[in-house]
């Protein structure tokens, strides 16, 4: 998700579209949570791991 989220900020912010901005920071700082509450140890979703 974090790799996701960083395409769609540089293609928003290459080509002007900011709707693909938008989401690529929703979906950057989704992805950043995930992975900070898996590294603590704790199962989100039932998984361990987000990667």
């Amino acid at each position: 998700m974090i790799i996701l989220g960083i395409i769609l900020l540089i293609v928003g912010f290459v080509f002007g579209i900011s709707i693909l901005w938008t989401i690529g920071i929703v979906v950057l700082v989704i992805g950043l949570i995930l992975m900070l509450l898996g590294s603590t140890g704790r199962a989100v979703g039932g998984r361990r791991h987000y990667y």
